[in-house]
């Protein structure tokens, strides 16, 4: 991307922009590059410093790994949102590893870690704007852990599908049992009853082709 293209995408996308001065908008611009990840490919390892990832594109996922290999999704990422906690030379604070994979192709803009640190030391306003994005997204994270520590799989699950609905705007969940289980931090076996005592009950219809609502009333309180 050309540096005024990515200039009036940064201007779009960073409410500090126009507060931080031409040479460190130059730098930022200097210091960043769009990238094109294939689906399935590692984006982000462990606690390493990746940059500052915005999604131009595609659908990402972020995760955490247990000592066993299993993996807890805390969040997806969709076109337009931006990831913070890859930056953990950004955020001292964090210092639990996480991974980003690229669930489709996609494509992303990533400002370097060390570049966006720099700019951050010198302006005020770009370090609160990072912690303010990053507890944002701990908020989210925490979101997920009263959901698997307080919550029935079917109140889960209904939370999930009506969330993935009203996100696609589709009544039609385009995904597999396990993909959903991986999202949840739960084992495809259990998706897979809980969706069929939905079906049983009318709420949902399954197929090869997903999962589509066809009772939301009914899937909503389910999610009270």
């Amino acid at each position: 991307m050309e540096k005024p293209a990515l200039e009036q995408f940064f201007k779009e996308i960073l409410p500090f922009w126009e507060k931080i001065p031409d040479s460190d908008r130059e730098y930022i611009c200097r210091n960043s590059g769009v990238n094109a990840y294939r689906k399935g490919a590692h984006i982000h390892d462990g606690n390493e410093c990746s940059g500052v990832i915005f999604v131009r594109s595609g659908s990402l996922r972020l995760y955490m790994m247990s000592e066993e290999g299993r993996d807890i999704t805390l969040y997806r990422l969709h076109r337009g949102d931006m990831c913070m906690l890859s930056a953990s030379c950004v955020l001292s604070a964090v210092t639990f590893d996480v991974f980003v994979d690229a669930e489709e192709d996609s494509e992303c803009c990533v400002i370097g870690g060390a570049a966006f640190a720099a700019v951050s030391e010198r302006n005020p306003c770009v370090k609160i704007f990072a912690l303010e994005t990053a507890v944002g997204r701990f908020s989210d994270v925490m979101w997920v852990m009263q959901q698997i520590l307080f919550m029935s799989m079917d109140r889960r699950l209904a939370i999930f599908l009506s969330d993935e609905s009203a996100r696609t705007g589709s009544d039609t969940i385009s995904l597999t049992h396990g993909q959903i289980a991986r999202y949840m931090g739960s084992a495809r076996e259990v998706v897979s009853r809980v969706l069929k005592y939905f079906a049983g009950e009318g709420i949902v219809e399954v197929s090869r082709g997903g999962i589509k609502i066809i009772d939301k009333k009914r899937l909503r309180k389910l999610t009270l």
